[in-house]
């Protein structure tokens, strides 16, 4: 019996006898809550009846020795007490007493109301209060509740808890004598063991929390608040969770916290926060969240797994729209403006219907007008709307006069303003109308050429942003007729730049006429020869030769974007040999601009990429890079070295530098370079190189294992994340890779236990059995994917069982042993095996249970199981006595012989 009730019942027995009156209407009383029980639509009325009752049970007293006494009134209180106790020992989820509950909070509401109105009865206390029956009721009941809050009984807890939050709503003012036992018990419930009860926990600390008085508060004392925020943010139940969540105010102090459930494990809290209290209600201007917290919203939102996730957060969006919707993203990192404008356009049709780009739009441009014509047309596009497109778009040649105005405007800036917000902007609104030139119709011939001319008068320009270079590259490339004509055009503007903008085009125009690629080649070579003996009539005014050097820089970006987009061989396209041997190959060779000779090696990455004999013959270069330089080349140089090795054939590649077995020697060494961001890449060149059946090493294979779980990898994200997408799928896609990751298990394990010897005590390391299960559940082969064609391996972790009993058999470490049996029960045993095997692998469980026991009995316990679960497996195969004689005449079984015989 709970506590509250053994007081009550204690009580009762030591009051006198009741009046008749009193007892009449008090047996009134158990009938009302036998109603409320049943249906809520008559808890009105049985409010008001319980409420007569009251009165007439205020109205009975007594008097005695030490004055009036209020017989009637604590008869009332003793009878309704009595009939709530009933209620609690009910679980969560019974409807009855969920009623019941609920009528108690309404009764208390009104009685409370009726007393503050007229008072039968009013007494004045020692603190001067006036207090009534009603008053006297509300506290009498709640002191009743609180001391049984703390019951064994899990369901008691959680109705007592329950009625105290909907007291709470009717309590109005509460003084400290009360305030402070509610405090702490709701405090103490918030770390109850069972989730229902925090949740009503939460409920009512939120309705304290608004009258507290934080600096009231002892010094390491958490308020309410914190209280409920470490709930919302750590609490392993996600109702709990998503109730805090419900109850937290959106404060500056909580809203990081609560825009951080974006990234909840539970979807529905998620979409709680998304749809209840980020919607247009809660948060009518999104001005109160910063850019930062607005684009992390959005790209969470709209990236979620889950489609009701997503549709919420498209909701919320939609509650943003206005004039200056755009003005509250940062564009110049646009994608999650981007996909916040996309979803207005999936969810609010209205909004494309009513958009018109008249020429009043166009000729008042700025980066969100940019911004929303580019993504609408883009949107458009995507969904195919032929019809809207033609009436949106403008004529090509009038686009581009509009972005020779744009960009006229932008390079007559000065240099010193390329970090001003309008030179930014200007910049941004170049770029988005080159964006969405490209995909205009150049069916008019006039409109093509105006485009094609004001792209490479672009591209030319000096001043022209590093960013705008590949779109101008883009529109060029939609443009041409031909990627030979493309190479063509800019070889000229390579050669435009590099001499100068008057002699550059007369030199151009001549190469553009000349068809003979030797011819072009041979031209280009003289006028970098005459540009060369220019530079060195220079060569002490280094003002002259780094301004060389910045052109230089200049043409290497074009050239880099350029052979992004080349797809036919260099051979056919020797016009650009001249700039190989004139302009990229001089650039690797300056050691004095190291910005220059990074933009050299990785145009010359992208010519080998296309030309297979370029890379032969360059191989060697980059490998030689691989020592040089600083760590960002050294990564660069990586990623070029791993690039060509999937990109070409590797016999082919290194013929002529070093065997073929070579090429793997050279991989686990710049996977050994102690630099975290070129260990990161090599990692990831590796998986491709393993995945792909490019490569195969059982060394490389374990040197990847023992780097993923190293503690001296913990802090290379990069790294963690490619590996742990890596080996799931290496494994799980083919029954070859997981039998080769099968033959590295056991002396992966002993080289783990080994590195675990060594670490610092201090290191946060893996323990040895989570690696290990982690190996086994790679090789589970009946977690391989089913593909027509394919079977998976069942025999797998048979053999793996036969190499992980040779452990426990030869080692003698304790832990180590015990780990390794631990994992025999994890293993799946397939559903045919060799007669043989299984019987000499018997056969060695029991020599090590007789001649070699583990020392502790759960893992002598852990050996014996997995003996019988064999035997139960196999029963035919293990039903006859086993003939060790003639076990150990087959080959095969050496091994295991060999082990037996040490013990």
């Amino acid at each position: 019996m709970p506590v509250a009730r053994r007081t009550i019942a204690r009580t009762a027995r030591e009051s006198v006898p009741l009046p008749d009156d009193l007892v009449n209407y008090l047996d009134l009383i158990p009938p009302i809550f036998g109603q409320v029980q049943h249906n809520a639509s008559n808890h009105r009325k049985n409010v008001v009846s319980l409420r007569k009752i009251q009165d007439k049970c205020a109205e009975i007293t007594e008097q005695g020795p030490k004055g009036t006494m209020l017989v009637g009134e604590k008869g009332f209180n003793t009878k309704f007490m009595e009939c709530l106790e009933r209620v609690l020992p009910v679980k969560k989820g019974v409807a009855v007493a969920d009623r019941v509950v609920a009528f108690v909070g309404k009764f208390v509401t009104y009685t409370t109301e009726q007393g503050e109105e007229r008072s039968i009865r009013r007494i004045t206390g020692e603190n001067g209060v006036v207090e009534g029956p009603s008053s006297r009721f509300t506290i009498k009941l709640t002191r009743h509740l609180l001391s049984g809050s703390s019951a064994k009984d899990k369901s008691v807890r959680y109705r007592i808890v329950q009625t105290l939050s909907v007291l709470l709503n009717s309590l109005g003012e509460i003084d400290d004598d009360l305030y402070e036992p509610l405090r702490t018990t709701l405090v103490a419930r918030a770390n109850d063991k069972e989730p229902s009860i925090r949740v009503q926990a939460i409920l009512g600390l939120s309705k304290l929390m608004g009258g507290e008085d934080e600096e009231e508060l002892d010094e390491d004392e958490p308020s309410l608040k914190e209280i409920v925020l470490d709930m919302m943010r750590f609490d392993p139940a996600a109702e709990v969770r998503r109730v805090a969540l419900y109850h937290l105010p959106l404060q500056p102090e909580t809203i990081e916290h609560i825009l951080a459930r974006s990234r909840d494990v539970d979807s529905t809290l998620r979409k709680v926060l998304y749809s209840n209290i980020l919607n247009n209600k809660n948060v009518p201007d999104m001005r109160v969240l910063t850019i930062g917290q607005r684009e992390d919203l959005i790209k969470n939102g709209l990236g979620d797994r889950e489609a009701a996730v997503r549709n919420a957060a498209s909701g919320m969006i939609g509650g943003w729209i206005g004039e200056e919707f755009l003005e509250r993203f940062d564009l110049s990192n646009p994608q999650t403006a981007e996909e916040a404008l996309l979803s207005l356009f999936g969810t609010r049709r209205e909004l494309v219907d009513d958009l018109e780009f008249d020429e009043a739009f166009w000729n008042e441009m700025t980066p969100e007008r940019a911004f929303l014509a580019r993504v609408f047309v883009d949107h458009c596009a995507t969904n195919k709307d032929d019809a809207r497109l033609e009436r949106v778009l403008p004529v090509v040649t009038s686009f581009a006069f509009k972005i020779q105005d744009e960009f006229n405007t932008l390079i007559s800036m000065l240099p010193e303003d390329a970090l001003q917000p309008g030179f930014v902007g200007k910049s941004f609104v170049v770029a988005e109308l080159c964006k969405l030139a490209v995909g205009l119709d150049y069916a008019d011939e006039i409109g093509r050429r105006k485009m094609f001319q004001l792209a490479r008068e672009m591209i030319s320009q000096p001043s022209l942003p590093e960013s705008l270079i590949s779109l101008c590259m883009n529109i060029l490339a939609s443009i041409s007729d031909s990627e030979r004509d493309l190479i063509r055009v800019i070889v000229d503007v390579v050669t435009e730049i590099r001499l100068g903008e008057d002699e550059g085009r007369d030199r151009g125009m001549s190469i553009m006429a000349d068809d003979d690629s030797a011819s072009v080649a041979t031209s280009v070579r003289s006028v970098t020869r005459r540009r060369r003996q220019s530079i060195l009539a220079k060569a002490n005014d280094p003002a002259a030769q780094l301004e060389a050097a910045t052109i230089d820089l200049r043409c290497l970006l074009v050239c880099g974007s350029l052979l992004e987009r080349v797809n036919g061989t260099l051979r056919d396209n020797e016009v650009f040999a001249g700039v190989i041997s004139d302009l990229i190959v001089p650039s690797l060779r300056n050691k004095e601009e190291p910005a220059l000779r990074e933009q050299g090696l990785i145009c010359l990455a992208l010519c080998c990429m296309i030309e297979v004999r370029m890379a032969k013959e360059s191989f060697i270069l980059f490998m030689q890079q691989l020592n040089a330089g600083d760590d960002d080349l050294r990564i660069k140089t990586a990623q070029i070295l791993f690039d060509l090795l999937m990109v070409h054939d590797i016999g082919t590649l290194v013929q002529d530098l070093m065997p073929v077995e070579q090429v793997v020697g050279l991989v686990r060494h710049i996977l050994a370079l102690d630099v975290p961001g070129l260990q990161a890449v090599s990692a990831e060149g590796s998986a491709k190189l393993l995945l792909s059946g490019m490569l195969y090493d059982a060394g490389l294979l374990q040197q990847l294992v023992l780097l993923f779980l190293s503690s001296d990898t913990v802090t290379n994200l990069p790294l963690r994340q490619c590996l742990s997408y890596f080996f799931p799928v290496y494994c799980y896609s083919s029954p070859l890779n997981q039998r080769r990751m099968q033959e590295i298990v056991v002396p992966t394990i002993e080289m783990l236990a080994t590195q675990i010897k060594a670490f610092d005590p201090n290191e946060q390391a893996m323990p040895l059995s989570q690696m290990a299960l982690l190996l086994v559940d790679w090789t589970d082969p009946s977690k391989v994917v089913e593909r027509e064609g394919v079977e998976y391996d069942q025999q797998i972790h048979f053999y793996l069982a036969e190499g992980l009993l040779r452990m426990i058999a030869t080692r003698s470490d304790k832990e180590m042993r015990k780990t390794i049996t631990a994992l025999l029960s994890k293993l799946y045993l397939p559903d045919q095996v060799e007669t043989p095997r299984l019987q000499a692998m018997v056969v060695l469980i029991r020599n090590i249970a007789s001649r070699r026991p583990l020392a502790d009995a759960a893992s002598r316990n852990a050996l014996s199981r997995f003996e019988k679960s064999l035997t139960k497996h196999y029963p035919e195969q293990l039903e006859e006595a086993i003939d060790e004689d003639a076990l150990r005449r087959i080959e095969t079984l050496e091994s295991v012989w060999g082990v037996i015989d040490r013990l």
